[in-house]
């Protein structure tokens, strides 16, 4: 259990991802040993890792991204400040299953590179993991974007934007329209109960509450 007078946080890049962690931790009774610090962005989170691992008491540093386009390159970006703050002999991979560093004499470290540490993406595919199997709107939400995006109507212009659209049109559908991600999940309008959330949250017990 976590040591007395020590702290930890998990990174996170902006506000969406901080509600998403604690919508379900709530739904898995995830203790709160830690705090969430909603840092930004990717490249805030990335420069705060050295300065955030210099603090005092800390006894464990949780980073939360977005893969985006590379797993590959996230990866290795992240392993390039940790290295700065004197971590070693780092995998060359991240995990499946969530990676967990420790080096003596220093914080323990967990990363989780969203969605599922291997596929490129971001919050909102794993997000899009927790709607139900079989939902009846989800391929009508698909469809609706893929055909205003061959007339050439969408007003997003990067492809990465194509999943946080998706997920935002389907939750504009549901009872309650527009919930967000977090409350979305709370509500149980998303399926908090799946193999890609007992993951990330078994991540978060090793990580922070052994």
């Amino acid at each position: 259990m976590p040591v007395q007078d020590s702290k930890a946080e998990l990174l996170v890049e902006g506000k969406n991802d901080k509600h998403v962690v604690w919508s379900l931790c709530e739904q898995h009774q995830v203790p709160q040993t830690f705090d969430v610090k909603d840092v930004g962005d990717d490249a805030k989170v990335l420069e705060s890792i050295p300065v955030r691992l210099k603090a005092a008491r800390l006894r464990a540093l949780g980073i939360v991204l977005d893969a985006d386009q590379s797993v590959a390159r996230r990866w290795q970006a992240v392993c390039g400040r940790l290295q700065q703050a004197g971590y070693l002999h780092l995998p060359v991979a991240p995990s499946p299953q969530g990676s967990i560093i420790q080096m003596e004499g220093k914080p323990r470290i967990g990363v989780w590179l969203m969605p599922d540490n291997q596929t490129p993406g971001m919050l909102e595919h794993f997000v899009s993991y927790l709607i139900p199997k079989g939902d009846d709107l989800a391929p009508w939400a698909k469809g609706v974007l893929e055909a205003i995006e061959k007339e050439g109507l969408n007003r997003y212009s990067l492809p990465s934007r194509h999943q946080k659209a998706f997920i935002h049109t389907w939750l504009a559908w549901q009872e309650t329209p527009g919930q967000p991600m977090g409350q979305a999940i709370t509500a149980q309008v998303l399926n908090s109960h799946n193999d890609i959330v007992q993951s990330f949250v078994n991540w978060l017990n090793l990580l922070f509450n052994q």
